[in-house]
């Protein structure tokens, strides 16, 4: 556990995160999961957590494993088709991790996730979080349209709005 990471988390305050996700851009998020959703039969979540504080912090959680629990406590990982997908943003980290469900998870593989994160990445580190995130949020949806297009009405499993931790 270095110095560095513990200040960045203890000094990420929530005036930051409410700054780089006003109301306004997770209404524009939630309107990409939305269009997106319309192209398959998948669910999308998109959290941004500002920093981890108490115990996942001072265990060294990184944000890999933080996704995962979040994605576990969101119950992304029940859906029908097996094809819930995450993207987790850790602020105070800057990093992006993507957590899908074996049905989609199979199809695309680590690499492929991979790529998407590292994509959003690059406009997070101008500082561009709206572009980052509706990329990220296309680039998903793209996969989830290539394996499981959607087909008839089918309903919606989770829900479209993004979550702020």
């Amino acid at each position: 556990m270095s110095i560095g990471r513990i200040t960045r988390h203890l000094l990420q305050h929530h005036w930051r995160r409410r700054r780089d996700f006003p109301p306004a851009l997770l209404a524009r998020i939630e309107q990409a999961i939305n269009a997106g959703e319309a192209t398959h039969s998948g669910q999308v979540r998109f959290v941004v957590e500002g920093a981890l504080d108490g115990a996942p912090l001072f265990r060294n959680q990184s944000a890999r494993e933080r996704a995962l629990d979040v994605f576990s406590h969101l119950r992304i990982w029940d859906t029908a088709d097996n094809n819930g997908v995450l993207i987790y943003l850790l602020l105070a980290d800057r990093d992006v991790e993507i957590v899908a469900d074996r049905g989609i998870d199979t199809k695309v593989g680590a690499a492929g996730w991979e790529k998407i994160c590292k994509e959003m990445e690059a406009d997070f580190r101008t500082g561009n979080f709206e572009r980052g995130v509706i990329r990220g949020i296309a680039a998903v949806s793209r996969e989830l349209t290539a394996h499981f297009p959607r087909t008839g009405g089918g309903t919606n499993e989770l829900p479209d709005t993004p979550v702020v931790l």
